[in-house]
C-alpha cells in the first residue's frame, strides 16, 4: 500500500456529540427561564426511558433473513443472514433459537441487551452500531471475525475475547480506559477501533499481533504501553491532547505510519523521541503548534532522517538536502564550542598553576 492509500484509507471522521446533562432540584425562587430550560435538558432522559418496549417476533423473521446455506453438519439447510436494522427493537430474545445465523445486523435499534447472540455459537460478523448498548459483553464466540459496537454508550472493553476476532470496532462510546484484553485469546485481532470515547492513555491494549490501533478524538494525553505492540504498523492518535512523544519504542519495529494531527505538541525537540521507530516512514503533524515553526519540515527531517513523507507531502530531494546541510552546520558548530570549552579549561588550569 501507497503512504498515499495509507492516507487515504485511514483518514478519521469523527463527530463530536454533545451529551446532555440533568441539573439537581429545583430551587424556589429560580426564574422561569432557568426553569423551561432545565426541562429541555432533561428530556433526552425522559424521551430514553420511555421507549417502547419493542419486540423482534416470529412474524417479522421472513424478511430479515436470507442466504441459505448447509449448516454446519451438512445435514440440513437453514438462512444464516439477519438483517434487522432500523426497527426500533428493544428485545432480540428471539434469535436465541435462530442458532445457524452467521452474518448477524442489529444496528440503529434501541436495544440495551444483545446477550441472546451468544447462543449463536456459528456467528462470523455482528454489527450492533447505533443502540443503547453499555456493554458489548458476548460469551465467548468460537468464529466471530468482525464485531462493529459504534455509536453506542459502551463504557468498557470488557467482555470481547473471542479467539477468531479479527477487526473490533468500538467508535464514539463512553470508554474511559482499556481493560479486559486477553491477549492469549485476540491472537488473531489485527485491528482495533476505538475513536472518539474518552480515554486518557494508551494503556492496556497489549496486543502483540495488532496491526492497526485507532484512537482519534480521544483525550490522550500520555502514550504508554505502546512496546508491547511489536507487529503494530498503522497508529492513529489523531485530535488528542498530546504534548509529549515519549511511549515509543524500538519495539515498535513494524511501525510505518504515525498519525497525530491536532495535538498540542509545541517543541520541535519532541520530534527527536519518534527516532526509536525503525521503520518509520509517514508521519502526520499538521495541526499541532510544533507545525507552525519556521523550518519545520526540515527541522523533522533532520531528528528522523529515514521519513518519507510528513503530513500529506513526500519530502523533496531540495527539501533533504537541506536538511544535511543545517545538520553538518550544527555538528561543526558544536565540534567547535566543544574544542573553544576544552581550550579555556586548559587555560584556567595554566592559570591555576
Amino acid at each position: 500500500m501507497s503512504d498515499q492509500e495509507a492516507e487515504e484509507t485511514f483518514e478519521e471522521t469523527e463527530e463530536a456529540e454533545d451529551q446532555p446533562t440533568g441539573e439537581g432540584e429545583e430551587q424556589l425562587g429560580e426564574e422561569e427561564g432557568e426553569e423551561e430550560q432545565q426541562e429541555e435538558e432533561q428530556e433526552p432522559e425522559e424521551e430514553e426511558e420511555k421507549v417502547p418496549e419493542v419486540l423482534l417476533t416470529e412474524e417479522m423473521m421472513p424478511d430479515c433473513l436470507s442466504l441459505l446455506c448447509k449448516t454446519g453438519d451438512g445435514l440440513a439447510h437453514a438462512y444464516v443472514r439477519l438483517d434487522v436494522k432500523e426497527r426500533e427493537l428493544t428485545n432480540i430474545s428471539l434469535l436465541k433459537s435462530f442458532i445457524h445465523l452467521r452474518y448477524v445486523d442489529v444496528s440503529k435499534n434501541n436495544l440495551k441487551d444483545i446477550s441472546p447472540l451468544s447462543a449463536l455459537t456459528h456467528m462470523l460478523t455482528l454489527k450492533a452500531d447505533e443502540n443503547m448498548l453499555t456493554s458489548a459483553r458476548l460469551e465467548e464466540m468460537p468464529f466471530l471475525q468482525v464485531a462493529t459496537f459504534n455509536n453506542n454508550k459502551i463504557n468498557t472493553t470488557e467482555g470481547v475475547n473471542h479467539p477468531m476476532l479479527e477487526h473490533l470496532s468500538m467508535n464514539n462510546n463512553e470508554i474511559t480506559k482499556v481493560t479486559g484484553l486477553d491477549s492469549s485469546k485476540l491472537s488473531r485481532l489485527h485491528t482495533i477501533e476505538l475513536r472518539g470515547n474518552k480515554l486518557t492513555t494508551t494503556d492496556g491494549i497489549g496486543l502483540p499481533n495488532l496491526k492497526n490501533l485507532f484512537l482519534g478524538a480521544n483525550m490522550i494525553n500520555k502514550l504508554e504501553g505502546l512496546e508491547q505492540l511489536q507487529s503494530v504498523t498503522t497508529v492513529h492518535l489523531r485530535d488528542n491532547q498530546l504534548t509529549q512523544l515519549d511511549g515509543f519504542s524500538e519495539e515498535n519495529n513494524l511501525l510505518q505510519y504515525v498519525n497525530m494531527r491536532g495535538n498540542n505538541v509545541s517543541d520541535v525537540k519532541e520530534i527527536k523521541k519518534l527516532a526509536v521507530i525503525p521503520m518509520l516512514r509517514a508521519l502526520v503533524l499538521s495541526e499541532n503548534p510544533v507545525a507552525e515553526e519556521d523550518d519545520y519540515r526540515v527541522e523533522v527531517l533532520i531528528a528522523l532522517r529515514k521519513l518519507e513523507r510528513l503530513d500529506k507531502d513526500e519530502y523533496t530531494e531540495d527539501e533533504r538536502n537541506d536538511a544535511e546541510e543545517m545538520a553538518e552546520a550544527r555538528k561543526a558548530e558544536e565540534a567547535n564550542l566543544e574544542s573553544k570549552k576544552g581550550s579555556d579549561n586548559e587555560e584556567e588550569d595554566e592559570e591555576a598553576d
